[in-house]
């Protein structure tokens, strides 16, 4: 009887699965909706003092989304003077809802994959994943990798489904 080989750990295609660097850490809106005058306007001085007096370690390690659920006109500075009570404490933040916060965090991670690693290699996007990855993940990392690699594929590596291949020219 001949000897089992594994083709698939033999192969030289790379497995990325995004579960292993995908940011998990709680995702939590500020709303400055709670700090409206009769839910129509920001006072400034209250709301100054409210931010200076609050316990910002409920942030630590947080992504926040900074937004005002009110349909209310708020100045955009309340919006940044939040993020700086925010810088340092928070994992991240963004002004937005919770959408835009996870585009931001895709954005963040993304931007420190390092691309270069998977140049001219075959490369599968892991499919499966016991954690919430939002579709638009899938669609950015395909506009960063398809640049560089030689061929793509959704899956598991032993059953791909191929999405791109550089022509030979």
């Amino acid at each position: 009887m001949s000897e089992l080989i594994n083709r698939v750990a033999a192969s030289a295609i790379v497995s990325l699965n995004m579960e292993e660097f995908y940011p998990q850490e709680e995702r939590i809106q500020f709303d400055l909706a709670d700090y409206l005058f009769q839910g129509l306007v920001l006072r400034e001085k209250e709301f100054r003092a409210a931010l200076k007096s609050m316990d910002w370690d409920f942030y630590q390690g947080k992504w926040v989304a900074v937004t005002c659920s009110a349909d209310a006109i708020v100045p955009t500075w309340a919006y940044m003077l939040v993020c700086t009570y925010l810088e340092g404490v928070a994992k991240g933040y963004c002004v937005g809802d919770l959408v835009a916060l996870e585009q931001y965090i895709v954005e963040n991670t993304f931007s420190n994959l390092p691309l270069a690693s998977f140049k001219d290699r075959a490369v599968v996007v892991k499919g499966c994943s016991k954690v919430a990855i939002p579709l638009f993940a899938y669609g950015r990392l395909v506009s960063l990798l398809q640049r560089e690699v030689k061929s793509l594929m959704f899956g598991e590596p032993c059953s791909t489904v191929p999405l791109y291949k550089r022509g030979k020219s």
